[in-house]
């Protein structure tokens, strides 16, 4: 009997242990097979998202570069494109003066004489740049670029060279007008120069390596509009007034040549750099460019009558001091006093009288009689400019027409 359930026992002990190894058995199996064909579904989807992945980077890529391209021909290029053609490097021949070394040295012309050694005259080439302004061959530059010119020498864009004559110049507003023979050039867009942004866009042009790698096509160099209404000192008989202040390089060989907006439109003309010290003599990132408003005008004057006419006032002045203010019951010494008034004159037809004391012409302040030029650098014959007086303490203002000065022999006033 015993024995019997000793049997049964190890019996169900088997089929359960059986069972249960079936049970193992055919989980694992099933686990095997439905992982295996998971990891297979998995591999094959990761794999396609993988080559999607791939193909949207490329496509991504090729739009990013399809839009750098696009926008690669932006303001700048435009513009650049737009006024090069318009662009001329000058060459210019100047006489210059040798003078002897012992030219006045007493103990030289004792033994030998004043006039041993004669002065002694040499060539030398000059360059510059400039840009047509009318189709007939028109061009505007700085008179610096061709002053003291024997010969002078237009190259255009296109590898032309034409032998230029200077059609008249402004020493005082450094600007100078030279035509070139022919004709079918490409003038420039000028634009207006009183409508200038600081900090926008600002394009130069010009020829620095002219004489160096004869290509007469210009150099372009880019920056903003630093500042307007730039005043400096007189310098040599040149009032740089108003001007327009850039970043843009401004290189030697660059004088005369455009300072250009996003727009292509010329808004000055590039004169000069600020170099920080005399022992500099390179760009440190501080041009001035004349305002074309003011350069056009003086053009057109220098086309017209070959000079700028000088404009006539009919007064004169003197700067004044703190007892001359305390007599003329002026409460500063700012400005200057007319000491006398031409019979029939402009001043006389505008009502000034000797003894005003005139503070402020045009909006601008007179400090001394030395502003009154670089007032008159931006007015010409036939313009009006209104003054403010003070006189006897009391203000008044009036208008006066600039006329050109008499032709007659006198006393400059």
């Amino acid at each position: 009997m015993n024995s019997r359930r000793v049997s049964i026992t190890v019996l169900i002990i088997s089929i359960v242990v059986a069972m249960a190894a079936g049970l193992f058995a055919g989980g694992e199996a099933i686990r095997l097979i439905y992982t295996d064909g998971l990891r297979s579904v998995l591999g094959s989807r990761i794999a396609r998202e993988g080559e999607l992945l791939s193909e949207l980077e490329r496509m991504r890529g090729d739009s990013a570069l399809r839009a750098v391209g696009n926008n690669r021909a932006n303001a700048i290029v435009y513009a650049t494109s737009r006024v090069a053609p318009s662009v001329v490097g000058i060459v210019v021949t100047q006489i210059q003066v040798v003078q002897n070394p012992y030219a006045g040295d007493n103990f030289f012309d004792f033994f030998f004489g004043p006039n041993l050694n004669p002065q002694r005259y040499r060539s030398i080439e000059n360059i510059g740049s400039g840009f047509v302004i009318s189709a007939d061959g028109m061009i505007m530059t700085n008179y610096h670029v061709v002053k003291n010119a024997s010969r002078l020498y237009v190259n255009f864009p296109d590898g032309s060279r034409v032998e230029g004559k200077i059609v008249g110049v402004d020493e005082k507003s450094d600007i100078a007008v030279v035509s070139a023979h022919g004709g079918g050039y490409t003038p420039a867009s000028l634009g207006n120069s009183d409508k200038c942004l600081i900090g926008e866009w600002s394009i130069a042009l010009g020829n620095p390596f002219l004489n160096f790698i004869n290509d007469a096509r210009p150099t372009v160099t880019v920056g903003v509009i630093s500042a307007l209404n730039r005043n400096f000192a007189p310098t040599e008989g040149v009032y740089y007034q108003g001007m327009i202040q850039t970043d843009a390089s401004i290189n030697s060989g660059n004088s005369g040549g455009p300072l250009v907006n996003s727009m292509g439109e010329v808004i000055g003309i590039n004169s000069f750099i600020y170099t920080g010290s005399a022992a500099n003599t390179g760009s440190i990132g501080i041009g001035f460019a004349i305002p074309i408003n003011r350069a056009q005008r003086v053009a057109k004057e220098l086309i017209a009558h070959g000079s700028r006419r000088q404009v006539w006032t009919g007064i004169t002045v003197q700067d004044i001091n703190r007892s001359v203010a305390s007599a003329l019951n002026y409460k500063n010494s700012e400005g200057v006093m007319v000491v006398g008034v031409k019979q029939g004159g402009p001043g006389e037809s505008a009502g000034i009288r000797q003894g005003d004391v005139i503070h402020k012409m045009c909006d601008r302040p007179i400090m001394s009689s030395a502003d009154l030029d670089g007032v008159f650098i931006d007015y010409f014959v036939d313009d009006t400019v209104d003054i403010n007086v003070i006189r006897n303490g009391k203000p008044v203002t009036a208008e006066l027409v600039l006329r050109e000065y008499p032709k007659t022999p006198g006393k400059k006033q």
